[in-house]
């Protein structure tokens, strides 16, 4: 479904070529990169319309992932340990198939370029319990940063990280530019449904949004042989004030539409965009049992207009991936060689600017 800004020419992408997208999970999708985990449980950055791509520090160096190999010295499965910082070992570890793991470990990646480093991060929200480690661009494995888990959304903004923390109803602010990682709670926001998930997004005006995904009407731990299902039926808006620290919910966006799912959180105003509806949310599935290899069940995907939670098919039900599960996408239509030298900081400069050409569901 494209949509491209007002007096921007039309695209219109009819078939992608390699890589071979179609045989990987899709994990995130980022400034015009998607997060692809192949099936090795490996993961890769892939700009889908140049087709480039760029391989992530291996899976093994993940705090929770140690490499079994057969007798020949061949990595031959994964051993996958169920601890965090916050709540110990609280299962004996797993072991996969290479193929298998993905379906365990992945939730949710974030691409933010680092003009700093001239460079760029990986974000990625992890299990067990949706924990978190980053890695730049060069680096040879993943940073874990503990002890915190059940994060569900993360933001980059003034050389922040801003992690939205969902069981806490906190959001955190981790300082990545020094030898050591700090990380402060800078607020917290109520909780009043049972299931919900948080999100945090950079709004157009300069304030981040925290906002509230609820489910009122779902079924994850169906009888054998029932259907699996959850039904966003609101979203509660809260605008945050970095400057003043203060919280404060909203109940009307105006001139600016939401784009939340398995992607980067975006807030965008209306009038750029002449097919979209204003003060709405256009919404994919991100639920995390996804991530846990559930396929072929339905997929919680809409238009809800966050005045009177009224709700529609984005698309036709006969439309619709199950797996994975539709996600928006940001398009960069050039090249980008970020990891190959050259300038990258004036590289990084001009990026932000081509990802603003038009949006797509895949």
């Amino acid at each position: 479904m494209p949509l491209q800004p007002r007096g921007e020419e039309v695209v219109q992408v009819n078939s992608l070529p390699e890589p071979p997208i179609r045989t990987r999970c899709l994990i995130g999708s980022s400034h015009g990169w998607l997060v692809t985990v192949d099936d090795r449980s490996e993961m890769h950055l892939v700009n889908p319309i140049t087709c480039e791509q760029i391989a992530l520090p291996s899976v093994i160096t993940i705090e929770q992932v140690n490499p079994i190999v057969d007798e020949y010295g061949a990595l031959h499965k994964y051993e996958f340990s169920w601890h965090s910082r916050a709540r110990g070992v609280y299962s004996s570890p797993s072991i996969f198939a290479l193929d298998k793991l993905r379906h365990e470990l992945h939730y949710k990646a974030f691409v933010f370029p680092d003009t700093s480093t001239g460079s760029y991060i990986v974000m990625l929200i992890h299990n067990p319990m949706r924990q978190l480690s980053f890695a730049r661009v060069g680096d040879d494995k993943w940073t874990w940063l503990p002890p915190y888990d059940d994060y569900s959304d993360c933001t980059y903004k003034d050389g922040l990280l801003h992690a939205a923390c969902t069981y806490k109803g906190e959001l955190h602010t981790f300082d990545l530019s020094g030898p050591v990682v700090t990380r402060k709670t800078i607020i917290s926001t109520p909780r009043e449904y049972d299931c919900e998930y948080m999100y945090v997004v950079q709004a157009p005006w300069g304030s981040l949004l925290l906002i509230w995904r609820i489910f009122e009407d779902h079924n994850v731990e169906p009888e054998p042989g029932a259907s699996v299902f959850w039904n966003t039926t609101q979203y509660r808006i809260y605008e945050f004030d970095a400057a003043g620290s203060e919280l404060k919910e909203i109940n009307c966006l105006h001139d600016h539409v939401l784009f939340l799912g398995h992607n980067q959180s975006l807030c965008l105003g209306a009038e750029e965009y002449p097919s979209l509806r204003a003060n709405h949310a256009y919404f994919t599935d991100d639920n995390s049992l996804w991530a846990c290899g559930l396929k072929n069940n339905h997929c919680d995907m809409g238009v809800l207009n966050l005045d009177d939670n009224s709700k529609e098919d984005l698309l036709s039900p006969q439309l619709w991936s199950n797996f994975p599960a539709p996600m928006w996408i940001t398009p960069d239509l050039r090249k980008m060689n970020l990891a190959s030298g050259g300038d990258r900081r004036k590289q990084i400069d001009g990026f932000n600017e081509a990802t603003k050409i038009w949006l797509a569901c895949t």
